[in-house]
Protein backbone atom coordinates (compact mmCIF):
# COMPACT_ATOMS: atom_id res chain seq x y z
CA UNK A 1 0.00 0.00 0.00
CA UNK A 2 1.32 3.62 -0.80
CA UNK A 3 1.53 6.11 2.18
CA UNK A 4 -0.06 9.42 1.71
CA UNK A 5 2.04 12.08 3.73
CA UNK A 6 0.19 14.19 5.81
CA UNK A 7 0.66 17.53 7.35
CA UNK A 8 1.87 17.30 11.00
CA UNK A 9 0.53 16.65 13.67
CA UNK A 10 -1.53 14.40 12.72
CA UNK A 11 -3.00 11.20 15.12
CA UNK A 12 -4.87 8.94 12.81
CA UNK A 13 -6.79 7.30 15.85
CA UNK A 14 -7.93 10.85 17.16
CA UNK A 15 -9.05 12.21 13.72
CA UNK A 16 -11.35 8.98 12.68
CA UNK A 17 -12.60 8.85 16.35
CA UNK A 18 -15.83 10.15 14.87
CA UNK A 19 -16.68 7.38 12.97
CA UNK A 20 -16.90 5.39 15.62
CA UNK A 21 -17.80 7.56 18.56
CA UNK A 22 -21.81 6.97 17.69
CA UNK A 23 -21.75 3.77 15.99
CA UNK A 24 -21.02 2.59 12.46
CA UNK A 25 -20.87 4.87 9.86
CA UNK A 26 -21.41 3.07 6.82
CA UNK A 27 -20.43 5.76 4.36
CA UNK A 28 -16.80 5.93 6.54
CA UNK A 29 -16.69 2.35 7.62
CA UNK A 30 -13.88 1.32 10.13
CA UNK A 31 -13.04 -2.09 9.75
CA UNK A 32 -9.86 -4.18 11.63
CA UNK A 33 -8.23 -0.71 12.18
CA UNK A 34 -8.73 0.99 9.03
CA UNK A 35 -11.08 2.79 7.60
CA UNK A 36 -13.23 2.32 4.36
CA UNK A 37 -14.76 4.47 2.08
CA UNK A 38 -16.12 4.06 -1.36
CA UNK A 39 -14.42 6.47 -4.25
CA UNK A 40 -15.73 6.59 -7.59
CA UNK A 41 -16.80 2.47 -8.31
CA UNK A 42 -13.45 1.37 -5.41
CA UNK A 43 -13.67 0.90 -2.15
CA UNK A 44 -10.83 2.70 -0.43
CA UNK A 45 -8.84 1.16 2.43
CA UNK A 46 -7.13 3.72 5.08
CA UNK A 47 -4.94 2.88 7.41
CA UNK A 48 -2.19 4.44 10.00
CA UNK A 49 1.41 4.78 8.43
CA UNK A 50 4.43 6.78 9.61
CA UNK A 51 3.95 10.41 8.28
CA UNK A 52 0.51 9.60 7.12
CA UNK A 53 -1.46 7.25 6.22
CA UNK A 54 -1.73 4.13 3.73
CA UNK A 55 -3.81 4.05 1.16
CA UNK A 56 -5.11 1.40 -1.16
CA UNK A 57 -5.86 2.07 -3.94
CA UNK A 58 -3.95 5.69 -4.17
CA UNK A 59 -4.21 7.60 -7.42
CA UNK A 60 -5.49 10.87 -8.46
CA UNK A 61 -8.95 9.93 -8.19
CA UNK A 62 -8.74 9.37 -4.58
CA UNK A 63 -5.84 11.43 -3.02
CA UNK A 64 -7.81 14.31 -2.91
CA UNK A 65 -10.75 12.80 -1.00
CA UNK A 66 -9.29 11.12 1.61
CA UNK A 67 -7.29 14.33 2.47
CA UNK A 68 -10.14 16.00 2.76
CA UNK A 69 -11.65 13.24 4.59
CA UNK A 70 -8.57 13.84 6.96
CA UNK A 71 -8.70 17.31 8.07
CA UNK A 72 -5.56 18.02 5.59
CA UNK A 73 -6.37 21.60 4.95
CA UNK A 74 -6.54 22.53 8.98
CA UNK A 75 -3.30 24.56 9.79
CA UNK A 76 -2.93 23.00 13.36
CA UNK A 77 0.27 24.68 13.13
CA UNK A 78 -1.01 27.70 13.73
CA UNK A 79 -4.17 26.81 15.62
CA UNK A 80 -1.92 25.51 18.42
CA UNK A 81 -0.21 28.81 18.22
CA UNK A 82 -2.71 30.75 18.93
CA UNK A 83 -4.71 28.88 21.64
CA UNK A 84 -1.78 29.33 23.91
CA UNK A 85 -3.27 32.26 25.32
CA UNK A 86 -6.68 30.37 26.04
CA UNK A 87 -5.89 28.02 29.29
CA UNK A 88 -8.63 25.19 28.27
CA UNK A 89 -8.11 25.18 24.59
CA UNK A 90 -4.10 24.72 25.60
CA UNK A 91 -5.05 21.81 27.72
CA UNK A 92 -7.08 20.34 24.63
CA UNK A 93 -4.78 21.06 21.86
CA UNK A 94 -2.05 19.31 24.53
CA UNK A 95 -4.53 16.29 25.26
CA UNK A 96 -5.69 16.02 21.65
CA UNK A 97 -2.49 16.84 19.66
CA UNK A 98 -2.77 15.96 15.89
CA UNK A 99 -6.83 15.75 15.96
CA UNK A 100 -7.88 16.95 12.79
CA UNK A 101 -11.53 16.52 12.40
CA UNK A 102 -12.61 14.96 9.36
CA UNK A 103 -14.30 16.44 7.07
CA UNK A 104 -17.37 15.56 4.44
CA UNK A 105 -15.73 15.11 1.20
CA UNK A 106 -19.10 15.57 -0.95
CA UNK A 107 -21.34 18.76 -0.35
CA UNK A 108 -24.49 16.73 -1.10
CA UNK A 109 -23.71 13.99 1.77
CA UNK A 110 -22.69 16.74 4.36
CA UNK A 111 -26.35 18.52 3.66
CA UNK A 112 -28.04 15.11 3.70
CA UNK A 113 -25.98 14.20 6.69
CA UNK A 114 -26.89 17.75 8.42
CA UNK A 115 -30.68 17.50 7.69
CA UNK A 116 -31.04 13.61 9.43
CA UNK A 117 -28.96 14.81 12.76
CA UNK A 118 -31.36 17.86 13.21
CA UNK A 119 -33.25 18.24 16.48
CA UNK A 120 -32.32 14.46 17.38
CA UNK A 121 -29.00 12.49 19.05
CA UNK A 122 -26.08 11.70 17.02
CA UNK A 123 -26.48 7.84 17.74
CA UNK A 124 -29.91 8.25 16.25
CA UNK A 125 -28.53 10.31 13.25
CA UNK A 126 -26.18 7.13 12.45
CA UNK A 127 -28.67 5.19 12.77
CA UNK A 128 -31.52 6.74 10.30
CA UNK A 129 -28.35 7.89 8.30
CA UNK A 130 -27.45 4.61 7.98
CA UNK A 131 -30.52 2.95 7.23
CA UNK A 132 -30.40 5.73 4.32
CA UNK A 133 -27.66 4.55 2.70
CA UNK A 134 -28.27 0.57 3.17
CA UNK A 135 -31.38 1.04 1.48
CA UNK A 136 -30.19 3.69 -1.54
CA UNK A 137 -26.31 3.52 -1.41
CA UNK A 138 -24.13 0.69 -3.20
CA UNK A 139 -22.30 -1.82 -1.07
CA UNK A 140 -18.41 -2.14 -2.33
CA UNK A 141 -16.74 -5.27 0.05
CA UNK A 142 -17.31 -3.32 3.09
CA UNK A 143 -18.17 0.38 2.87
CA UNK A 144 -21.42 1.88 1.30
CA UNK A 145 -21.34 4.42 -1.42
CA UNK A 146 -23.46 7.47 -0.24
CA UNK A 147 -26.44 7.72 -1.92
CA UNK A 148 -26.33 9.78 -4.44
CA UNK A 149 -28.90 12.82 -5.45
CA UNK A 150 -29.61 10.51 -8.90
CA UNK A 151 -30.68 7.84 -6.78
CA UNK A 152 -32.66 9.49 -4.24
CA UNK A 153 -35.37 10.88 -6.94
CA UNK A 154 -36.80 7.51 -7.13
CA UNK A 155 -37.44 7.64 -2.62
CA UNK A 156 -40.90 8.78 -1.68
CA UNK A 157 -41.63 9.93 1.38
CA UNK A 158 -43.38 6.37 2.68
CA UNK A 159 -40.18 4.87 2.22
CA UNK A 160 -38.03 7.27 3.48
CA UNK A 161 -40.49 7.56 6.64
CA UNK A 162 -39.87 3.61 7.00
CA UNK A 163 -36.67 4.29 7.53
CA UNK A 164 -36.88 7.00 10.35
CA UNK A 165 -37.31 10.46 8.95
CA UNK A 166 -40.07 12.12 10.06
CA UNK A 167 -42.62 13.36 7.43
CA UNK A 168 -41.11 17.04 7.33
CA UNK A 169 -37.31 15.64 6.88
CA UNK A 170 -38.11 13.70 4.38
CA UNK A 171 -39.37 16.27 2.62
CA UNK A 172 -36.39 17.94 2.80
CA UNK A 173 -34.12 15.33 1.41
CA UNK A 174 -36.29 14.57 -1.44
CA UNK A 175 -36.34 18.65 -2.43
CA UNK A 176 -32.64 18.58 -2.11
CA UNK A 177 -32.14 15.49 -4.01
CA UNK A 178 -34.28 17.61 -7.02
CA UNK A 179 -32.39 21.32 -6.63
CA UNK A 180 -31.32 22.71 -8.83
CA UNK A 181 -28.30 24.55 -7.32
CA UNK A 182 -24.81 23.16 -8.08
CA UNK A 183 -23.15 22.69 -4.86
CA UNK A 184 -19.98 22.02 -5.46
CA UNK A 185 -20.09 25.38 -6.56
CA UNK A 186 -20.29 26.87 -3.29
CA UNK A 187 -16.36 26.33 -2.57
CA UNK A 188 -15.64 29.46 -4.33
CA UNK A 189 -17.78 31.74 -2.78
CA UNK A 190 -17.56 33.62 0.29
CA UNK A 191 -19.11 32.34 3.58
CA UNK A 192 -21.98 34.71 3.69
CA UNK A 193 -22.67 33.83 0.19
CA UNK A 194 -22.82 30.14 0.53
CA UNK A 195 -25.22 30.55 4.17
CA UNK A 196 -27.65 32.95 1.60
CA UNK A 197 -27.54 30.34 -1.14
CA UNK A 198 -28.36 27.48 1.14
CA UNK A 199 -31.10 29.19 3.60
CA UNK A 200 -32.61 29.25 0.56
CA UNK A 201 -33.09 25.82 0.17
CA UNK A 202 -36.03 24.55 1.83
CA UNK A 203 -35.25 22.39 5.26
CA UNK A 204 -31.61 24.11 5.52
CA UNK A 205 -31.40 26.65 8.36
CA UNK A 206 -28.87 28.52 9.52
CA UNK A 207 -27.07 25.52 11.66
CA UNK A 208 -27.40 23.29 8.77
CA UNK A 209 -25.44 25.74 6.29
CA UNK A 210 -22.81 26.95 9.07
CA UNK A 211 -22.26 22.89 9.67
CA UNK A 212 -21.47 22.66 6.09
CA UNK A 213 -19.09 25.38 6.45
CA UNK A 214 -17.23 23.42 9.12
CA UNK A 215 -17.26 20.06 8.02
CA UNK A 216 -17.49 20.08 4.51
CA UNK A 217 -15.40 23.57 3.46
CA UNK A 218 -13.26 23.94 6.43
CA UNK A 219 -13.76 27.32 7.16
CA UNK A 220 -11.78 28.82 9.80
CA UNK A 221 -14.50 31.18 11.40
CA UNK A 222 -17.44 28.75 11.17
CA UNK A 223 -19.13 28.67 14.60
CA UNK A 224 -22.32 26.37 14.74
CA UNK A 225 -24.66 28.80 16.41
CA UNK A 226 -27.53 26.82 17.98
CA UNK A 227 -25.89 23.33 18.16
CA UNK A 228 -27.07 21.80 21.46
CA UNK A 229 -23.36 19.56 21.89
CA UNK A 230 -21.54 22.91 21.31
CA UNK A 231 -23.35 25.04 23.79
CA UNK A 232 -22.74 22.17 26.53
CA UNK A 233 -19.43 21.83 25.99
CA UNK A 234 -19.16 25.32 26.13
CA UNK A 235 -20.82 25.85 29.37
CA UNK A 236 -18.90 22.98 30.71
CA UNK A 237 -15.57 23.99 30.06
CA UNK A 238 -16.16 27.79 29.89
CA UNK A 239 -18.27 28.05 33.10
CA UNK A 240 -18.20 32.22 33.42
CA UNK A 241 -19.26 32.20 29.05
CA UNK A 242 -22.99 33.62 28.77
CA UNK A 243 -24.70 33.08 25.75
CA UNK A 244 -22.46 30.25 23.34
CA UNK A 245 -23.62 31.96 20.21
CA UNK A 246 -21.98 35.35 21.36
CA UNK A 247 -18.99 33.15 22.51
CA UNK A 248 -17.47 32.16 19.39
CA UNK A 249 -16.00 35.63 19.13
CA UNK A 250 -13.62 34.78 21.62
CA UNK A 251 -12.28 32.24 19.30
CA UNK A 252 -11.32 34.41 16.13
CA UNK A 253 -10.44 33.69 13.61
CA UNK A 254 -10.09 29.88 14.63
CA UNK A 255 -14.19 29.09 15.47
CA UNK A 256 -13.99 26.10 13.80
CA UNK A 257 -11.18 24.54 15.34
CA UNK A 258 -12.23 25.36 18.61
CA UNK A 259 -15.46 24.04 18.53
CA UNK A 260 -14.16 20.70 16.73
CA UNK A 261 -11.49 20.58 20.12
CA UNK A 262 -14.50 22.05 22.51
CA UNK A 263 -17.03 19.52 21.30
CA UNK A 264 -13.87 16.01 21.23
CA UNK A 265 -12.42 17.15 24.33
CA UNK A 266 -15.56 17.04 26.47
CA UNK A 267 -17.02 13.64 24.48
CA UNK A 268 -13.64 11.92 25.41
CA UNK A 269 -13.43 13.80 28.94
CA UNK A 270 -9.59 14.85 28.36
Amino acid sequence: MAVLRLPEPFDFELSTERFRAFGPDLANLWVDGALHRVVGRREVRIEPARGGVRVEPLDAETRPVVLKLLGAEFDLGAFYRWARRDPVLRRLTRELVGFRPPLAPDPFETLIGSITAQQVSMFAAFAIRNRLIERFGRRAEHAYAFPTAKRLRDATQDKLTALGFSGRKAEYVLGLAQEPVDLRELAELPDDEVKRRLVSIRGIGEWTAIWFLARHLARPRAWPIGDLALDKAVRTLYPEAGDPRAFGERFEPFQNLSAHYLLTGLRLQV
